[in-house]
């Protein structure tokens, strides 16, 4: 059953249509001895905009020709992005030489921050909210290879929590607060205000000492 299930899901994804993006093309002068010999470089991200995304790189004399490769090292790079609605599962920094790419998950509705080819990987992996910053070089290659290396190491909830022996939900963010043991300890009762000290009275008549003087009139 396990391997039936398998090949549906397989026949599922190769049904999938996948859509490509050129992110960057340059071109590439060699010195050799008759002059120079120029040629064409791709980089190219494709995705079925679901979650599998893959990025090719090519090299060709025609421009055309370097995108056809491109596309095809991209298709051998497939690789499917452990996702949570419509984000990423939790936060991760993707590293490739001096590449620094920050992934970090977003509410519904913010949408994708991101710019250049890490867009592009984005979207094409069918994710819809994210917050992305470059932290490093401005490589267009090192930051979406950083970007791919942080993407396929994200882990699933399901394999958290079968790691750590919990259920899904105990180990989701935000986690179900606990119940707060009730308090057996008494509290403290507040001091009492000290009261002022009230005047001496001797059969109704104030005494002199606590009588405040009073001016004689003027005559």
């Amino acid at each position: 059953m396990a391997i039936d299930a398998r090949r549906v899901r397989e026949r599922e994804l190769d049904q999938r249509e996948l859509k490509e993006r050129v992110v960057e093309i340059n071109r590439v002068a060699k010195v050799v001895k008759g002059g120079r010999r120029f040629s064409f470089t791709a980089l190219v991200v494709i995705g079925d905009e679901v979650d599998r995304v893959g990025v090719g790189y090519g090299k060709a004399r025609e421009v055309p020709l370097a995108i056809s490769k491109a596309v095809d090292d991209a298709k051998k790079n497939l690789f499917q992005v452990p996702k949570k609605g419509q984000t990423i599962t939790h936060e991760i920094i993707g590293k490739f030489g001096a590449a620094r790419v920050l992934l970090r998950p977003a509410s519904e509705g913010t949408g994708v921050i991101a710019g250049g080819g890490v867009r592009a990987v984005r979207e094409l992996a069918g994710i819809r909210d994210i917050l992305a910053k470059s932290l490093g070089t401005p490589n267009p290659i090192n930051l979406l290879k950083a970007t791919v290396q942080g993407l396929q190491s994200l882990r699933r909830p399901e394999d958290v929590a079968r790691i750590r022996g919990k259920q899904v939900h105990e180990v989701l963010f935000p986690r179900a607060k606990r119940a707060e043991p009730a308090q057996t300890a008494t509290e403290p009762q507040p001091a009492q205000a000290a009261t002022e000290p009230q005047p001496a009275v001797e059969d109704g008549v104030p005494s002199e000492e606590t009588t405040s003087a009073v001016p004689e009139d003027q005559e």
